[in-house]
């Protein structure tokens, strides 16, 4: 069974861009554009048992951290591996992130969607490996 990436992101191209990077690296991909209400997208988290998330912090109508704030409380999900991939520069975002124990914050400026995919796959298999050496 494939890992599974649950995207949240409100902008199409980054979004469908995203999916189809991970899903040709192997990985099951489900997509939001974040388009539900807090507890809508908390329940399709739940439901789909997702190994990581890709999460904009800005989005329709949900605020992101409030989201994170909510996956973290809740023991089935908690511990859930989060990449943020936003807009808020590190000045905005960052340290409330780290506060929310988030370890995995990029800013959108910085990468192009195959880089940043890059970098999550690499984060990913470079957990694997350590797991598989404890």
């Amino acid at each position: 069974m494939s890992e599974r990436i649950f995207i949240i992101e409100d902008d199409a191209n980054l979004l469908y861009g995203l999916q189809s990077r991970f899903s040709s690296e192997g990985y099951e991909v489900e997509t939001s554009m974040g388009e539900e209400d807090g507890p809508e997208l908390l329940s399709l988290i739940k439901r789909g048992k997702f190994d990581y998330l890709v999460l904009d912090v800005i989005l329709p109508k949900h605020d992101g951290f409030n989201l994170i704030e909510e996956i973290r409380s809740d023991e089935t999900i908690a511990d859930t591996p989060i990449f943020i991939f936003t807009d808020l520069s590190e000045a905005d975002g960052k340290a409330r992130s780290e506060e929310l124990g988030i370890n995995y914050y990029f800013v959108k400026s910085d990468f192009d969607v195959n880089e940043f995919a890059d970098k999550v796959v690499r984060i990913i298999s470079n957990k694997e490996k350590m797991e598989e050496m404890e």
